[in-house]
C-alpha cells in the first residue's frame, strides 16, 4: 500500500509560480509512475503532467506544456510539479498519483488526498 502526501499548494497572483510536492511512502517508489492530475470546481479531474519510473520520460498535458514541470528524486520518494507563468484557469485541487503500469492515464491505483492552488487575477 502506497501513501501520498502533497503539499506547497496556496494562493498566487497570475504570472507567479509554485512548486508541489508529493512525498510518497509505503512501496517501492522508484518502481512507479507519478502523476500529477487537477480537479477544479464543477469539472472532472484531468490530467496534467505525469513522469516514468526513472524519470527520463515526462508527459504534460497540452494546457500546461512549457509552463509545467514535472520531477522526482527517487531517493526522497518524492515527486515535484513546478508550476510558473500560473492563470487563474489553473486553480484546482491537485493531486499526485502513483502507479507501476499506467503512466498516462486516469486509472492511477494509488492518490492523495489534493492540495489546494488558487490562482488570483
Amino acid at each position: 500500500q502506497v501513501q501520498l502526501v502533497e503539499s506547497g499548494g496556496g494562493l498566487v497572483q497570475a504570472g507567479g509560480s509554485l512548486r508541489l510536492s508529493c512525498a510518497a511512502s509505503g512501496g517501492t517508489f522508484s518502481s512507479y509512475a507519478m502523476g500529477w492530475f487537477r480537479q477544479a470546481p464543477g469539472k472532472e479531474r484531468e490530467f496534467v503532467a505525469a513522469i516514468s519510473w526513472s524519470g527520463g520520460s515526462t508527459y504534460y498535458a497540452d494546457s500546461v506544456k512549457g509552463r509545467f514541470t514535472i520531477s522526482r528524486d527517487n531517493a526522497k520518494n518524492t515527486v515535484y510539479l513546478q508550476m510558473n507563468s500560473l492563470k487563474p484557469e489553473d486553480t484546482a485541487v491537485y493531486y499526485c498519483a502513483a502507479d507501476d503500469d499506467v503512466i498516462v492515464s486516469m486509472d492511477y491505483e494509488y492518490w492523495g488526498q489534493g492540495t489546494q492552488v488558487t490562482v488570483s487575477s
